[in-house]
Formats: structure tokens, C-alpha cells, sequence
């Protein structure tokens, strides 16, 4: 495989620190992102993976993050958005702010790492943009709504970007993980009123009890750390990959042609409301 370059935002922990690993052990220049890294001295610029600061939500972070790597490596192959955050609770004890706050990272996130990237990679006339999605961007989850609706949201632009960006020989591909055993559970935020009071709160408690055992049963990230390998190595790599537990890719598929009652009614079955 030819070594690429590639940068992937998130890379502290979860998918993000596997694909990085994995991709540096194949010998790609790896640059993983974190809020809490720092630029790297000289001495360790051989390193792959190499880590350095970048916060999604900043346009000033993420454009000093891809200087750094264009000044290094002159060029960028391949940019993974991986960052992204969880909130649960009922649509109706999530204020605007806290939604507001989840689209900031999950998808505007997206926006300011594309942005920032893509003159040099329209220059180049090459280059792999994959956006981390999720099973839960075409099926929705209750009690993520709002996950869900950021990560709908992100399949729409990525579609939109994939076909704009194809004169310029640059493609857009999603990855669209289910449950993993990542670092998501433990970091999943509740919205400020889903607790005490809330006339969802037990209906809640038991839909992310399930999401929680789903996750935590959840097959190793190293899975999708592979299949990431591979659509990198692919000469014309497809424009989604779904990847996750066999039921949770088959629900995907027969929403397709479930009723949507019906789909409702196996979804709410699954997650106990």
C-alpha cells in the first residue's frame, strides 16, 4: 500500500486512536487531533501516529492544526472526521443550546475540517475525505434524537460535498459504525433536564441502559480501524460503508421497506419505551 498522509480528528481515544494506530503500523504518516495535545517538538516528528491540538468548534484550532501538517508533509491524502459527542434525553428536556452545542462538534465540526482542507486538496486534484456518521444517522434512536439528527445531518452534506467535489478528483465517503466497545459510553452527556422531574425519565433510563449493553458488548474499534485500511487502499472506494453487529445492519436495510409504524414499533421494542 502507498503511504498516504493522513489526518483524523478525535484521535485521543475510541475509533479514532485505533484507525490511527492501525494506520501508522501500515506505515501511512498518521496525524491524529486532540483538544488536549500539543504541537510536537522536532524530535518527534518521525512518529506516526503523531498527535497534535486541534478543536473542531475553533476555525482558528483547526486551521493552525492543517497548516502544521501541509507545512510537515506538503500535501493531505486522506482526512478522517472522526470527533464527535453524545447527548441523550427526550427532545422535549433538550434546550436549543444543548442541541446547538452537539451540531457545533458533531457536524459544523465537520464543516471547519472540510473548509480547511480542501484548497489543498482541490490543488492537488486527489484526496479521501471520510466522515465518521453512524448506524444511528439512518435509523433513529429515541432518546438521541438529537445524536441522530446530527449524524442525518452529516450523511445530507456529505452526499451534497461528494458530488461537488468530484470534478476535482476528491471523494467523500461515509463510515457509518454501530455499537463498539469505544470510550462513548462513559462519555455520553444527559441533557440538563432529562433527570428528576422529567416525565421521561424512566422510559430514558431504560433506552440508554440498552445502548449502553450494546455498547459495552460492542465488538473491538480495531474492526473499523481495518475496514478504514482497506477503503483507503481502494482505487474507487463506495460512497457508505455500514459496519457493526449483523442485527443492527439489518435494521438498516429492511427500513427500506418496513412501514415506518412498523419500524417505529421494532425500535421502540428494542430499546424498552
Amino acid at each position: 500500500m502507498t503511504p498516504r498522509v493522513v489526518l483524523i480528528t478525535g484521535a485521543s481515544a475510541g475509533f479514532g486512536r485505533a484507525c490511527a494506530e492501525h494506520l501508522g503500523r501500515l506505515g501511512h504518516r498518521v496525524y491524529g487531533t486532540s483538544r488536549r495535545a500539543a504541537f510536537p517538538e522536532s524530535a518527534d516528528l518521525h512518529s506516526s501516529p503523531l498527535m497534535v491540538p486541534m478543536d473542531v468548534c475553533d476555525d482558528d484550532s483547526v486551521q493552525r492544526a492543517v497548516d502544521f501538517v501541509l507545512k510537515q508533509e506538503g500535501r493531505i491524502d486522506v482526512v478522517v472526521n472522526n470527533a464527535g459527542v453524545g447527548l441523550a434525553g427526550a427532545v422535549e428536556d433538550t434546550s436549543a443550546d444543548e442541541a446547538r452545542a452537539l451540531f457545533e462538534t458533531n457536524l459544523f465540526g465537520v464543516l471547519r475540517v472540510c473548509r480547511a482542507v480542501l484548497p489543498a486538496l482541490r490543488a492537488q486534484g486527489s484526496g479521501l475525505i471520510v466522515n465518521v456518521s453512524s448506524l444511528g444517522g439512518l435509523v433513529t434512536i429515541p432518546f438521541q434524537g438529537f445524536y441522530s439528527a446530527s449524524k442525518y445531518a452529516l450523511e445530507s452534506m456529505s452526499d451534497a460535498l461528494r458530488m461537488e467535489l468530484r470534478p476535482f478528483g476528491v471523494h467523500v465517503t461515509l463510515l457509518e459504525p454501530g455499537d463498539f466497545k469505544t470510550g462513548f459510553t462513559g462519555s455520553r452527556v444527559f441533557s440538563a433536564e432529562s433527570g428528576e422531574g422529567s416525565a421521561y425519565r424512566d422510559r430514558c433510563q431504560r433506552a440508554v441502559s440498552v445502548m449502553e449493553q450494546d455498547e459495552q458488548n460492542g465488538a473491538d474499534p480495531r474492526q473499523v480501524a481495518v475496514l478504514l485500511a482497506k477503503i483507503i487502499a481502494s482505487p474507487s472506494p463506495r460512497n457508505r460503508y455500514p459496519v457493526g453487529a449483523w442485527g443492527q445492519r439489518l435494521g438498516v436495510a429492511v427500513r427500506r421497506v418496513l412501514p415506518s409504524a412498523l419500524l417505529d414499533k421494532a425500535i421502540r421494542a428494542v430499546y424498552r419505551v
